[in-house]
């Protein structure tokens, strides 16, 4: 039994769940300290959805690049930043079972955003119905958004700024500019730690028509593409805090400069090679993660004051 679960957990790749937890998060205390009372119930109902819609559009895209061949071509994928959840490739879980735990997911997940849009307001299936888009199509075949060359954006789109004014919205019962301004460091950084990850699966995501940022650009044009990305997190958040967008507090995100520019030089340097990139990897997770909860200890520190 224990197996079986480390099994799923490998496959819905659930230590990247900090991708949906940090919006959601953010979101909520934004409209706390805003003065609106914290809907304990509402919050984990939305974290819950979120996470049930995340989990479903890992194993989809798992499936999808199953059947793309883009992860048996896989080469160069680094564990567990790159490469899918390798389940499928390494015989540990069928095809057929990956897509019916995916589907499944995103069925429990739209079931909760129905529940919330009943009880808090009918436009949270507008993003909902944005973010099942984007989990269904990222990479299908045919009609895939990676292919397109706007995945990073609808990443973007959906685990930062979306997520974030869900959150807000759930807690409120409205929307506000705030959180959408707010959201745009964390919606960088998860654009931005999936276009590092992609440098390792370039070569195989080319060979089948992935022809995602990384691709067009070729990975030496690429890796100043990544500089300038991380840059523009920390220029949002300033910009977000001069025209008086988000509170001064959550300049507390600003700490994460270092390891952002670490990651940055590594990346520079180490471009091409697969494995020495890999403390990129890894930092710009760390910079999504920590600068997404200083901005939320900010907005937490504005409110208890």
């Amino acid at each position: 039994m224990t197996d079986r679960i480390k099994l799923w957990i490998a496959e819905t790749r659930a230590p990247f769940f900090t991708a949906t937890i940090v919006p959601i998060l953010l979101g909520s205390i934004i409209a706390w300290a805003r003065g609106e009372p914290f809907h304990w119930g509402w919050f984990l109902l939305t974290l819950l959805g979120g996470l049930l819609m995340h989990a479903g559009a890992n194993m989809i895209n798992d499936y999808m690049d199953h059947l793309r061949g883009t992860d048996a071509a896989n080469v160069e994928f680094v564990r567990p930043f790159t490469g899918g959840s390798r389940m499928i490739q390494e015989g540990l879980l069928t095809p057929r079972q990956v897509l019916s735990a995916s589907v499944l997911c995103l069925a429990l997940g739209s079931l909760v955003g129905l529940y919330l849009a009943s009880v808090r307001g009918w436009a949270i299936l507008v993003l909902g119905a944005i973010g099942l888009f984007s989990a269904v199509f990222y990479v299908t075949p045919g009609f895939s958004l990676s292919a397109l060359g706007v995945g990073e954006l609808f990443i973007g789109l959906n685990f930062g700024v979306l997520m974030t004014l869900g959150a807000y919205y759930t807690q409120t019962g409205r929307f506000s500019w705030e959180p959408v301004v707010a959201s745009l460091p964390v919606a960088l950084l998860i654009a931005a730690v999936l276009y590092i990850n992609e440098f390792q699966d370039a070569a195989a995501d080319a060979a089948v028509g992935r022809t995602h940022l990384v691709v067009r650009l070729g990975k030496r044009l690429a890796a100043q593409g990544y500089a300038a990305l991380m840059a523009a997190v920390y220029v949002t958040l300033a910009l977000g805090v001069l025209l008086n967008g988000v509170t001064p507090v959550a300049l507390l995100g600003l700490l994460t400069m270092p390891m952002a520019a670490k990651a940055v030089q590594v990346a520079r340097v180490h471009y091409d090679d697969s494995q020495k990139l890999v403390p990129a990897n890894a930092l710009t997770i760390q910079v999504h993660l920590f600068t997404g909860l200083l901005m939320s200890l900010g907005y937490l520190l504005q409110g208890l004051s």
